[in-house]
């Protein structure tokens, strides 16, 4: 069996590590190199730098970063944010990014999926999907969650696995930053109806959400942001705590 993953999620604006609550009300939460350092050494599995404000303000993801993180930590990790081409990716991958992750160029060019995944391969390629419950239906949102779609959550996971990506990384908007849980119904209808891994991002309070996301949720990986660079959940404590309750993680 597949062990599942611990991702801490570094957000990132103007070169700092930041955390808000339902994707607003940012506050500062550290130098990300230093914070990716220490993710790496107590046992994270994964970890992902989401450039939160780079395709709002219509730049490119800080590949300087990229280098840095690489030269310091030696576990995979994904980057994201204002990626909206081929040459995008390559720069950060050859700068030393395992994956990449792109949520709105994808949904105004599902194209590039296919093309990113012909040239760089599924394994590299994570699509994000922010998605909102508005009156019983998930609603995929862009821009850091301020621009609302047509598109239907589980609609658009199906095409974003069938045009070639590797993995889905889903956040919602509804739970993000709330402490409240994961949105387990949401994640398991997605693992269900999808064959590629579900990482699930929002509502991380409590080391009981990391587990239901994985028993209630069928997750494959579970990120969070706040609970970890605020210090309330140590990820060797968390992982201790799912492998007393037989869910395989890296110890």
């Amino acid at each position: 069996m597949l062990t599942k993953r611990i991702i801490p999620c570094l957000d990132i604006k103007n070169g700092r590590t930041v955390k808000g609550v339902n994707f607003v009300d940012l506050r500062d939460a550290g130098d990300p190199v230093e914070l990716a350092e220490i993710y790496a050494k107590t046992g994270a599995d994964e970890l992902v730098f989401l450039d939160i404000s780079a395709t709002e303000e219509g730049r490119r993801t800080m590949a300087d970063l990229v280098l840095r993180v690489a030269e310091k930590v030696n576990i995979p990790f994904t980057v994201g944010g204002g990626i909206s081409s081929v040459a995008d990716v390559d720069i950060l991958l050859q700068n030393g990014a395992d994956k990449v992750s792109i949520n709105s160029s994808a949904v105004k060019n599902p194209q590039l999926i296919n093309d990113l995944v012909a040239k760089f391969g599924s394994q590299c390629i994570v699509v994000a999907i922010d998605a909102k419950e508005v009156d019983g239906e998930w609603i995929v949102h862009l821009v850091g969650g301020k621009v609302p779609t047509e598109l239907n959550l589980f609609d658009w996971a199906k095409e974003v696995e069938a045009r070639g990506a590797g993995e889905i990384l889903f956040t919602s908007m509804n739970h993000d930053g709330t402490k409240n849980g994961f949105a387990n119904e949401a994640l398991a209808k997605l693992s269900t109806e999808l064959n590629i891994p579900i990482i699930a991002s929002g509502g991380a309070g409590t080391i009981a959400h990391f587990t239901d996301a994985f028993t209630k949720g069928k997750a494959d990986a579970a990120l969070a942001a706040s609970v970890f660079h605020f210090k309330e959940i140590a990820i060797k404590e968390l992982k201790e705590e799912l492998h007393s309750k037989d869910i395989p993680v890296r110890l």
